[in-house]
């Protein structure tokens, strides 16, 4: 994500229409990374074979983040271009692409809020009983 943003940020001052494509390209391959990896999850913790209540608090969640993560920056971008477009910000962020940039910037910087929150949660610990995670073809219901 890092990557990504960083290459959409700098895509406009360079004026690099290939750095953009790389830079959204990756923001979605990470997009679908981060969907599988949390459905997988979410899948690992069913018990007593309620994968149909897991599968709907995922989705529910997802659903509900994605809005709220639209709108909250939709409406920076909105309000923040339309300061820069007025003169607001300086003549230096006085183009289009400044919504955007503030944007990209607040998501890497919560990016890094969430390494750093995430860290101590995912330190390895042993296993007091292995399990396994069967996940094939034989689990499918039907």
């Amino acid at each position: 994500g890092l990557f990504a943003f960083s290459c959409v940020i700098f895509s406009a001052p360079l004026a690099s229409p290939l750095l953009f494509r790389i830079g959204t390209t990756a923001i979605g391959f990470g997009g679908g990374l981060f969907a599988v990896g949390t459905l997988t999850a979410a899948m690992a913790l069913v018990q007593n074979g309620e994968s149909g209540l897991a599968l709907g608090a995922w989705g529910a969640v997802q659903a509900t983040a994605a809005g709220i993560a639209i709108a909250g920056g939709g409406a920076i971008r909105d309000v923040m271009s339309q300061l820069a477009l007025d003169g607001r910000l300086g003549v230096a962020l006085a183009g289009p692409a400044t919504g955007y940039s503030i944007v990209y910037h607040i998501e890497i910087g919560l990016l890094f809020v969430t390494l750093a929150v995430i860290g101590p949660l995912v330190r390895r610990h042993a296993p007091s009983s292995p399990q396994q995670l069967q996940f094939g073809i034989a689990e499918f219901p039907g």
